[in-house]
């Protein structure tokens, strides 16, 4: 009990830091069952589109058009007009003046993007009711030309850790005072308002009001959940707008970036009118004052009835009874979200699951899962009695392995590239399969360990990760072994009417750190040093030296005779020369 409990404590200290792999696994728990209510129906979304942009002979469009677009919109019986549009030069054919007007003439907002040039807007009209705190300071805004100036609203994306776009503030401060967001400028429009009340507590924003409407609830921040309700879509053509404000934007490609949110890819334009979808109608999810509070106590009480559970009702009746509990906690958790109330039971959930198995499997899951991790690193490089002695003894294969002296084989196909060029894909892959699998077998047979491919070239290891007695006489026998086996395959693939394979091999012993390389999720064994380092210069430099196979002195002084001095070489990264060796 004494151990469950600590484990209980351990797992609750994620939750209180709120980390960011716990705040990933909350956010999506969100997006998987919030609910999206249906349209209001206040609001449409206009696209200019590719085709659009080519009709007009390219973008930006003259601002007379866009002046136009608006007056048939207007007539066509929209409610008023945002363009989601950044107008931060005069238009290169005039029409700022025409565009002005009309935007002075009808509803309409113009879009300030946040930019971190640390130049700010004037400031709306807004009443702080408390201390003013909290909220989001804006890094700078890309203003519209001075004529376009006119009911503007700040478009930002403030994106969660895990890279997607799921609540928005509703304003954000500039060192003057408030920035509303374009959402709501929109909604003040249409409201006809002429002011914003913030309303705090001691932990920051607690609601904003347009005048005219309902407050709307934040967080802290003064930000709101966006519940994703994208209104209907129309276009320059279809001009399907009447009753509705407008939401417009460009979709044709390379004019406006796209932003990643639990909804998909979509336009700054398309978010501005789900959010202000979101607000209209009161449907976005809110995270209550004491959440976290929340969270902390269903996750100790909940855990904690599962570590009852399997206390006294035993085993088997203790996993059924804490497998209806994680269900039942998912069920209600689900509940609570898709009514609007972000309280999150996915890391509770994921605390009772690891709790239980805390209690009944940990150290025979433990070993389970280092048996068959051994297995499968090493089954099909290793001998399956060499595989067997290792998962008795894993403490051979600790993260960042140890010293070793060590016999090292490489091998490699000459003249692959043109080999490739000769035959179709299918048969360099069969050539290539079959040439690196009489290698496998030949190093297998002489108790080494295959220690990777690398396209066509293949590396081994002799004596780790287990000792192995005249590890250089087998990594000998094991070169002579490949040699004699190519000449077979050889053989075959000329009575196949196929190209003959050369290869080269290079082996050398001495010192290198072996084990397990990586970090603690992900890992390969392997060996690095100097005579790996040498093994591999050994067989590039076979070609050059006329031979097939080059040995280091280290290892022709402890191998069977049959091997003969060759010459003193250079190779890569070695000051000095080398004494080599090759078949007699």
């Amino acid at each position: 009990m004494k151990k469950l409990s600590i484990t209980t404590l351990v797992l609750l200290v994620p939750l209180l830091l709120q980390c960011t792999p716990v705040e990933m696994i909350k956010l999506r728990w969100f997006d998987a069952f919030v609910s999206v209510p249906e349209e209001s129906g206040n609001f449409v979304v206009m696209n200019i589109t590719e085709e659009d942009v080519e009709r007009q002979m390219g973008w930006p469009f003259p601002r007379t058009e866009l002046a136009n677009l608006q007056e048939q919109m207007m007539e066509k019986g929209a409610l008023g007009v945002g363009w989601v549009i950044s107008f931060p030069q005069p238009g290169r054919w005039g029409g700022d003046k025409l565009l002005a007007l009309v935007g002075n003439n009808s509803p309409t907002v113009f879009a300030m993007f946040e930019s971190p040039n640390r130049e700010y807007p004037k400031t709306t009209g807004t009443v702080v009711m408390g201390e003013d705190i909290g909220g989001y300071m804006a890094s700078g805004t890309i203003q519209n030309t001075p004529k376009l100036q006119i009911n503007e609203g700040i478009v930002s994306a403030r994106l969660d850790v895990d890279g997607l776009l799921r609540r928005m503030p509703l304003l954000m401060r500039s060192p003057d005072g408030w920035i509303p967001s374009f959402g709501v400028q929109s909604l003040k429009m249409l409201a006809g308002g002429d002011s914003y009340i913030i309303k705090t507590n001691d932990s920051g924003i607690e609601s904003v009001r347009i005048q005219g409407l309902p407050p709307v609830n934040t967080d802290t921040m003064g930000r709101q959940w966006v519940s994703w309700v994208v209104p209907r879509e129309t276009n320059m053509t279809e001009m399907d707008v009447a009753g509705r404000f407008v939401f417009v934007g460009v979709t044709a490609k390379g004019v406006m970036p796209q932003v990643s949110t639990p909804a998909g890819l979509l336009y700054p334009h398309q978010i501005q009118a789900a959010f202000t979808e979101s607000l209209i109608n009161s449907s976005a999810p809110t995270i209550p004052e004491f959440a976290l509070l929340i969270e902390m106590a269903v996750f100790v009480a909940l855990v904690s009835i599962i570590f009852a559970l399997i206390t006294y009702l035993g085993i088997s009746v203790g996993i059924g009874a804490a497998a209806i509990l994680v269900l039942l906690t998912a069920t209600l958790g689900a509940f609570v979200v898709s009514s609007g109330h972000l309280i999150d039971v996915s890391y509770t959930i994921i605390g009772q699951i690891l709790a239980a198995s805390v209690a009944f499997y940990f150290r025979f899951r433990e070993q389970w899962r280092l048996r068959l991790q051994i297995k499968k690193q090493f089954e099909n490089y290793m001998d399956p009695r060499q595989v067997a002695r290792l998962q008795k003894n894993p403490e051979l294969l600790r993260l960042g392995g140890a010293r070793t002296y060590a016999t090292f084989l490489f091998t490699d196909m000459r003249g692959f590239t043109a080999l490739s060029e000769k035959v179709t894909p299918e048969e360099i892959t069969d050539i290539m399969n079959r040439c690196l699998t009489i290698q496998t077998e030949a190093v297998l047979a002489n108790e080494g360990m295959v220690d990777k491919f690398i396209g066509d070239a293949m590396m081994a290891i002799w004596n780790a990760p287990l000792p192995i007695d005249n590890h250089e006489q087998k990594a000998m026998k094991a070169a002579a072994d490949i040699e004699k086996s190519m000449v077979n395959l050889n053989a075959e693939l000329k009575a196949e009417g196929l190209p003959t394979v050369q290869i080269g091999i290079g082996v050398n012993t001495g010192d290198a750190i072996v084990g397990n390389m990586g970090s603690k999720q992900r890992f390969d064994y392997s060996a690095i040093g100097d005579a790996v380092n040498v093994a591999a210069r050994l067989e590039s430099n076979t070609k050059e030296q006329g031979v097939d196979i080059l040995v280091g002195s280290n290892t022709a002084n402890a191998a069977p005779d049959g091997l003969t001095f060759h010459q003193h070489i250079s190779v890569k990264g070695k000051e000095e020369r080398l004494s080599v060796y090759t078949w007699a």
